[in-house]
């Protein structure tokens, strides 16, 4: 089993600084800068303060400079921004992978998927103590997990695809957020936990457990590795497509400039998100940032979704209306 431990987590990070992002990190081809709009106009953005979403918090100002405001509303959980956007408040929410099955399962249908965020491998903290060689090894164990958020559907797929039952586990729901599951790592009250950053590197540099990488659950084919994408309403696609544009134009733009080195990604996670610069490098190692969205991979979420009963119906055959290529492959060729 290869395991990292808090010493090897630090010694693997800065060794990965060393190495050139274009080695790892996919790109795409960006066109020139948009010129400047004829008017200003406004677009809202509903904003989680999460590391792959460090882009969005730096792009205001090329934003500006091509004559859109971005004015941003800051949300803790994917949920709320996705339920502000769905009343018409916000023009853009950065949101889960699986929002938009979940929004046409529901029948809201004023939304569209518009820009994928990036992917990370995903492993679970096991508990120093508890062996976890291979994914039979989970059984009996108290997994700690968040039913319904995005590392749960990532990890329940995942042991359907490898032959291990859920109920042969021991779940146990944690709520309150992420630091209650380094809570319950330290009490002891869990062996496993099924969690996201910044949590689960914190949860490994402060010794509280380890990673097992060779268990890594954001391989499930059903469900994938995407950490969460950008939707936006119909209204503001169709009566702010050049301001929504120059948005695409602005992310995909501000992504390629903090992946140029890692260091300059761990900084940019730290400064937006407030978390300390050693965890930032740490996921700064793991992330790859990336614009365009799988729509087959959304489809295959959505089916998998209706399977476990989480969403009513199965929509994977409705995607394709719901998300605006022509608009992306225009934001992305730049220019006008």
């Amino acid at each position: 089993m290869l395991e990292i431990s808090r010493r090897q987590l630090i010694a693997g990070t800065a060794a990965i600084a060393a190495l050139p992002w274009g080695s790892s990190y996919a790109q795409v081809a960006l066109g020139p800068k948009p010129s400047p709009l004829p008017q200003p106009v406004k677009l809202t953005v509903g904003l989680a303060k999460v590391a792959h979403l460090a882009p969005v918090g730096f792009m205001g100002p090329e934003l500006k400079s091509m004559n859109v405001e971005m004015e941003i509303a800051e949300f803790v959980r994917y949920a709320d921004a996705r339920t502000a956007l769905a009343s018409g408040s916000l023009d853009i929410a950065t949101v889960g992978p699986a929002d938009l099955p979940i929004v046409l399962s529901q029948g809201q249908t004023n939304m569209v998927a518009l820009l994928g965020v990036g992917r990370q491998p995903k492993y679970m903290v096991i508990r120093k103590g508890v062996t976890v060689e291979k994914w039979s090894d989970l059984q009996g164990k108290r997994v700690g997990i968040a039913p319904g958020s995005a590392v749960w559907f990532q990890f329940a797929a995942m042991l359907e695809e490898v032959g291990v039952p859920y109920n042969s586990l021991n779940p146990v729901n944690i709520q309150g957020g992420g630091t209650s599951f380094l809570v319950a790592l330290r009490r002891g009250d869990i062996d496993v936990a099924i969690i996201w950053e910044p949590f689960e590197s914190q949860a490994v540099m402060e010794g509280l457990g380890d990673f097992n990488t060779e268990l890594d659950y954001s391989k499930s084919h059903a469900v994938g590795d995407e950490l969460g994408m950008i939707m936006a309403t119909k209204d503001a696609i169709e009566n702010k497509r050049e301001a929504m544009r120059r948005f695409i134009w602005a992310y995909a733009k501000w992504q390629q400039e903090l992946t140029k080195t890692k260091e300059r990604f761990a900084e940019a996670i730290s400064q937006f998100t407030g978390i300390s610069p050693e965890i930032s490098a740490r996921i700064a190692a793991y992330i790859e940032l990336r614009p365009t969205l799988s729509i087959e991979q959304m489809k295959r979420q959505a089916a998998t979704f209706h399977k476990f009963g989480v969403i009513p119906n199965d929509v994977s055959g409705e995607l394709d209306k719901y998300y605006p290529a022509d608009l992306v492959e225009a934001g992305l060729k730049g220019g006008g």
